[in-house]
């Protein structure tokens, strides 16, 4: 039935599409003719002189899906995948064709956003709101050559709003099911050379039970600021400075003693993000070369209560930092030629404690590594039409010693830019996290992951640009993944009770894994109508020889994931459209003995613009109601419905 459901809407999507196309009378300038991307190079560059594979999200696409976290939106992107522990505050891990969600790096308005004291080491999407967000680009495989370590998957580069005046502001208010608000607004300037913007958000949701079979609901708050002010705008010296606060607060579910079984509980966590970022912007050689220096820090302190615990209510506490100098550089020696150059030292350190009953005050346990790092990316035009791109990266770990990769990828535009062909091939290099090396479920001896990956495409462009399809395929081979392993089913004495003292599990590295797949895409924006949809098929397997979970595929990846959307513009700016997201069934553990089974989500959404500056709106989620898993024995949100305003001035 799902499939029936999924492929109806993508046959509907296609037919309304072409139709639309052949009774479209004169060009249309579709919106991504002419796209510039910044993740792809550390510098603007249009899409079309771009080899790798990567999807643009503008403000247009953020308002027309009405998603509130960030990891919604994303799930309905070509090649990502998301699962959720339970309602929103569960922990959401977001992952890239088939990769680990320890290997996508979130970079929130250039600055690299994790947590060195989580388990990946990776960033909690459930935190991540869509807030004052005006633009996301989703750079996929392995991008480690100009982004350094955990980008063997991908890069998630979240870019904030920017003012256009001297003043200006926006406000949003909606209101829903499950006792859900969720109120936002910005107000900025750009004026005499300097450019400053302030934003604030704060939602707020009864929740749903984290536990798929509890009663008790667990709530979830989140308040976000962030803010700019570059000064020198157009000058050949620009001061920035940039910073970011979210404060998230959720409960959930754990396993309460004695039997030690998944129930409702009333735990809960507070997570508190910072980022702060200054720099300097300097222009050379009469503007060919630019450069920036910059300092970067960010920290993420996590605390769990569980006020059912005897003794004391603490049950975690955690906190992660970074500190990382940066220089870049980009020199266009030429008209269609530019260079790419920098270097980087980053500082990381952890420290974390697990207060229990038997030990309340237990010491907090410290971790700390460096790595410096420096790169270089040459990019191009070899002939007219012909862009390739190359570049290398060294890294010097305080653990791992020297380790240098490349990247390179080539744009091939044909016929007047109607055909894009591109082929990209990347290196991917991922240190073992604080967490994995010296938590209670540590080996000190892990070694780094490495991955080589690489993708070939093709992208046509329709019915005077209004039609665009594109296709690729990839495929990353990874040696010595890090994954947990559990020790109930027994296990090495040496790695499951070190000392003599059991533990559940610990880290280590799966020899191989490989994952392939292919991503299609088609928008088609064809006057009252536009049409978005795509599909990903990913086969992600442990390749690992002599091992017992040999050929099964990895947990929680989808072999096919599936995306409808069909929106309706009618004369005055009304909207009405319908999503339909599709995902497949997937495994929750290494030994494929647990199925989660496939599911579909219908929502149903309508805007209406009252006049030019305010806009009411509202939607439907999950409409027929569907009860589904993207982890095991974690609930679901079920049918929702929600009404909201929006205002500029």
């Amino acid at each position: 039935m799902r499939h029936m459901l999924f492929s109806s809407a993508a046959l509907a999507a296609l037919s309304l599409s072409t139709a639309a196309a052949a009774q479209s009378g004169g060009p249309v300038s579709a919106a991504w003719v002419g796209e510039v991307v910044i993740t792809a190079n550390r510098s603007p560059e249009r899409v079309e002189r771009v080899g790798q594979a990567v999807t643009l999200v503008d403000q247009a696409d953020i308002q027309r899906s009405q998603a509130v976290v960030m990891s919604d939106l994303l799930s309905r992107l070509p090649g990502v995948s998301v699962t959720r522990n339970g309602g929103y505050g569960g922990i959401t891990a977001v992952r890239i064709r088939g990769a680990e969600a320890g290997q996508t790096m979130l970079v929130v308005d250039g600055v690299r956003l994790n947590d060195p004291a989580a388990t990946n080491g990776d960033y909690n999407f459930a935190n991540l709101m869509i807030g004052d967000v005006d633009r996301i680009e989703v750079l996929r495989g392995s991008q480690s050559t100009l982004w350094g370590s955990q980008a063997i998957g991908g890069v998630v580069n979240v870019i904030y709003a920017r003012p256009t005046r001297p003043v200006e502001g926006s406000v949003q208010a909606e209101a829903g099911s499950f006792g859900t608000t969720d109120v936002k607004g910005a107000v900025s300037g750009l004026d005499h050379g300097v450019e400053w913007r302030l934003a604030a958000s704060r939602f707020d949701t009864d929740g749903i039970s984290a536990y798929r079979l509890g009663s008790e609901k667990d709530g979830y708050r989140n308040t976000t600021v962030n803010g700019h002010v570059l000064a020198g705008v157009g000058r050949p010296v620009r001061l920035d400075l940039r910073g970011y606060y979210s404060r998230a607060r959720n409960e959930f579910d754990g396993f309460p003693a004695p039997a030690f079984s998944f129930a409702d509980t009333r735990e809960s966590a507070t997570t508190r993000d910072y980022l702060g970022y200054a720099g300097v912007e300097f222009d050379l050689l009469g503007g060919a070369l630019t450069n920036r220096l910059g300092y970067a820090y960010t920290r993420t302190n996590r605390l769990q209560i569980n006020p059912d615990q005897a003794v004391t209510t603490k049950s975690f506490q955690s906190r992660g930092s970074n500190r990382r100098w940066e220089y870049q550089g980009v020199w266009t020696f030429s008209p269609t030629w530019a260079a790419t150059f920098g270097a980087e030292s980053e500082d990381t350190a952890m420290r974390f404690a697990s207060p229990s009953s038997f030990a309340p005050n237990p010491p907090l346990a410290r971790a700390k590594t460096g790595v410096d790092s420096a790169y270089a990316q040459v990019r191009g035009e070899l002939v007219k039409g012909v862009a390739v791109t190359a570049g290398l990266r060294h890294d010097k770990h305080d653990a791992y010693g020297g380790h240098t990769l490349g990247q390179a990828d080539i744009a091939w535009t044909l016929n007047d830019g109607a055909t894009v062909l591109r082929a990209s091939f990347g290196q991917g290099f991922k240190a073992p996290t604080l967490y994995q090396l010296y938590s209670p479920y540590g080996k000190a001896t892990l070694r780094p992951e490495e991955a080589d990956g690489w993708d070939a495409g093709i992208e046509q462009h329709l019915a005077d640009n209004r039609v665009r399809l594109k296709a690729s395929y990839f495929q990353r081979k990874t040696t010595n993944q890090i994954d947990f392993v559990s020790c109930f089913a027994g296990g090495p004495p040496a790695l499951c009770a070190p000392g003599g003292v059991f533990r559940f599990g610990y880290y280590d590295n799966i020899a191989r894994s490989r994952a392939r797949g292919v991503e299609l895409e088609a928008q088609a924006d064809v006057g009252p109508l536009r049409v978005d949809a795509n599909y990903t098929y990913v086969e992600a397997r442990n390749l690992t020889p002599g091992s017992a979970n040999l050929d099964r595929l990895l947990a929680r990846r989808p072999k096919n994931q599936g995306n409808v959307e069909l929106t309706y513009t009618f004369n005055g700016g009304a909207t009405v459209g319908t999503a339909v997201r599709y995902v497949g069934r997937s495994f929750d553990d290494a030994a494929n003995s647990y199925l989660l089974p496939a599911y579909t989500l219908v929502d149903l959404r309508a805007s209406y613009p009252v006049n030019e500056r305010i806009e009411v709106y509202g939607r439907v989620e999950n409409a027929f109601d569907d009860d589904y898993e993207t982890v095991r024995n974690y609930g679901s949100p079920g049918r929702g419905a929600y009404v909201g305003v929006r205002g500029r001035f």
